[in-house]
């Protein structure tokens, strides 16, 4: 069934009549199939506060839809291994890349889950406080940047830091899933929040983040938070209380996984052309969520200083309005790769995207009369999509003849212009070889902002799985 639609804004109208035979529904693809919270039913997922992403049953759908059991699978934006694991699961060779250490680590955790044995991970959780308080030297292992500085009560980061002593003693496995428990409590033990695009600051911190007064309530102890985390982690994992739990936790895993913690935008180009049968993906959306400040006390636990955490803000795929242009690096990449033909090609297809440039031009006439509540927006949007265009061109050159790309991405809107980045990238994979076929719409779209509503009215936006093939 086709998608009806009304776009005022002619090249913007011209690209949707273009792709309208693609847009349609399927009945099977509703929110909660598609929604990363559907994946609390598994218990890895449930032991840490995490909604980026997409579902594990999502992925398991369109691999046995198109029958790609025991096949090459991708995914340049892995986030915490939704599609690795999945995939593997159904004995697909799974490749993933992702850049930012929050990944990384809840990927290397879970593989230590399935690796670790039950008993002995009773043993230690139960002596873990005799051990603890045995250390005569406790070392930091917290060292805080100024985005993160007085995050936790005195007493409770002296007691994290007691516990990552303990936990460095410890065999790889074990280490890795205890380290996990204190991760995946960070948040409710300090005074901050998760917000959108920021922390938010309950009053009784040091910091003023605000008019309005926040209070986040009781702020957990930290040997009760870990306690109760370490009793949730163990009722999963023992195979006479968890049962069905276990088994969903440790599926038999028939597929190899790898992980590269990098930048789609570099390390895609390794790859050899015709690589991998299938890609699924979510790339950040174009929504100006920086990842590395709500996730910053995660990556302060995970050693990051303020210089890395820059660099990880600036070699993300843009979608903030701190981020700067790439496009002097991208340029400099491909020609020391001997690929300087390859980035003319994106660019120049890049260039000639009207629909493209006619927001670009929307946007700056609102930069210009001040109708933008930030002007960092122009540049990001050219940015989010000039890189995108770069990632499509490598994702189309690295499938195989018959391979498929599933891609999950938000339609956004700024000043009241709607950003539609399913119509933009579809452009992009068609110049890029690929047949576009179809723009799966959900039918719960999405609502822009309550500023946004408050200045231009109630806009739904599309929220789309996109479905992309190399003939």
């Amino acid at each position: 069934m086709e998608v009806a639609q009304t776009i005022c804004n002619s090249e913007r109208e011209k690209l949707f009549d273009r792709f309208k035979h693609a847009l349609s529904y399927d009945k099977n693809l509703n929110r909660k199939l598609v929604s990363f919270q559907a994946n609390k039913a598994i218990p890895f997922y449930r032991w840490f506060k995490y909604k980026e992403g997409f579902s594990s049953n999502l992925v398991k759908y369109f691999i046995k839809k198109f029958q790609f059991q025991g096949k090459s699978v991708l995914d340049p934006f892995a986030g915490v291994g939704t599609t690795l694991f999945a995939s593997a699961e159904l004995g697909c060779h799974a490749t993933g890349i992702e850049l930012l250490p929050v990944g990384v680590f809840a990927v290397k955790s879970r593989q230590a889950a399935q690796k670790l044995e039950f008993n002995k991970l009773s043993e230690i959780v139960s002596n873990l406080w005799t051990e603890v308080d045995n250390i005569k030297k406790v070392k930091s292992h917290i060292h805080h940047i100024p985005i993160t500085s007085e995050a936790f009560p005195k007493e409770t980061e002296n007691e994290l830091n007691r516990f990552l002593c303990y936990c460095s003693s410890l065999d790889e496995n074990y280490k890795n899933l205890l380290k996990f428990a204190a991760y995946s409590v960070l948040e409710e033990i300090s005074y901050t929040r998760k917000d959108g695009q920021y922390l938010r600051w309950d009053y009784r911190s040091k910091r003023v983040n605000g008019k309005t007064k926040f209070d986040k309530g009781r702020i957990i102890p930290f040997r009760e938070a870990i306690n109760k985390k370490l009793s949730e982690i163990l009722f999963d994992l023992n195979p006479n209380t968890g049962l069905t739990l276990f088994s969903q936790l440790l599926p038999i895993q028939k597929g190899k996984i790898t992980l590269f913690q990098d930048s789609c935008l570099t390390k895609l180009a390794d790859f050899d052309n015709q690589s991998f049968d299938l890609v699924i993906t979510s790339p950040p959306y174009c929504n100006r969520y920086d990842y590395t400040r709500t996730y910053a006390l995660e990556l302060v636990y995970l050693g990051c200083d303020n210089e890395q955490v820059k660099q990880l803000r600036q070699g993300m795929l843009s979608c903030t309005v701190e981020n700067k242009t790439k496009i002097k690096e991208l340029e400099a990449f491909y020609s020391s790769i001997n690929r300087s033909d390859d980035f003319e090609t994106v660019l120049s297809t890049y260039e000639q995207c009207r629909a493209m440039n006619e927001i670009a031009s929307f946007l700056n006439y609102f930069k210009v009369t001040g109708k933008l509540n930030n002007n960092g927006v122009v540049r990001m949007i050219k940015n989010y999509f000039l890189e995108m265009a770069f990632t499509v061109f490598e994702l189309s050159r690295v499938l195989k003849s018959g391979g498929k790309i599933v891609m999950v991405n938000d339609n956004v809107q700024y000043a009241g212009e709607e950003i539609p980045a399913d119509l933009i990238l579809s452009d992009f994979a068609e110049n890029f070889g690929l047949t576009v076929s179809n723009i799966f719409v959900l039918q719960q779209k999405k609502g822009n902002s309550s500023q946004q509503m408050g200045n231009h009215g109630r806009t739904p936006l599309r929220k789309c799985v996109y479905l992309w093939q190399k003939s």
